[in-house]
């Protein structure tokens, strides 16, 4: 049977649920902001004193999913939807006009759409725009997801780094 939170671990789980922002949770939560530096290691699912929390969170976080229709999964499968869209199986490029084919998935990849009449000598003029979202972004997004892009690198040796043949000397300590 897992171990019933205490009301501040209830505090914290509730102020998670909010953000997913360990840090942030923590501070609302009412814990110390120099210990709320490592809230997000008490959520770890390998925690050894608290695996309480990670699995009451993910209980809390399987009902929201199946609540709201929102997973990971379907963020995925939206954000490739985004990032795969051809643009010319949604919009004819004879007129700028969307395809009366196009499906329900490739048609929600569009952002908006502005058609104008401009009155020229010759008659009327219609210019129509079609935006779709952000492509890059969503290619972006999907890396990020699969690791494909590293933002932080952390470097460490086990042994010291010596700095006293580095032009100049060692830095004044």
């Amino acid at each position: 049977m897992a171990k019933k939170l205490t009301p501040r671990e209830q505090a914290f789980c509730e102020e998670y649920m909010i953000d997913l922002n360990a840090t942030q949770a923590a501070v609302r939560a009412g814990y110390k902001i120099t210990t709320a530096g490592d809230a997000s290691a008490w959520i770890h699912p390998e925690h050894p004193e608290r695996p309480h929390m990670r699995e009451y969170l993910d209980r809390r976080l399987a009902e929201r999913a199946r609540r709201t229709g929102v997973s990971q999964d379907r963020v995925v499968q939206e954000l490739a939807r985004v990032a795969f869209l051809e643009a010319t199986d949604v919009i004819d490029i004879t007129d700028a006009s969307v395809k009366a084919d196009a499906s329900k998935d490739d048609r929600a990849v569009i952002q908006s759409i502005r058609v104008r009449a401009v009155p020229t000598r010759h008659g009327e003029s219609v210019e129509r725009e079609v935006r779709f979202a952000d492509k890059l972004k969503a290619l972006e997004l999907l890396g990020k997801h699969l690791g494909m892009f590293v933002d932080n690198v952390n470097i460490s040796a086990d042994r010291p780094i010596i700095v006293d043949n580095i032009p100049g000397g060692a830095p004044d300590a």
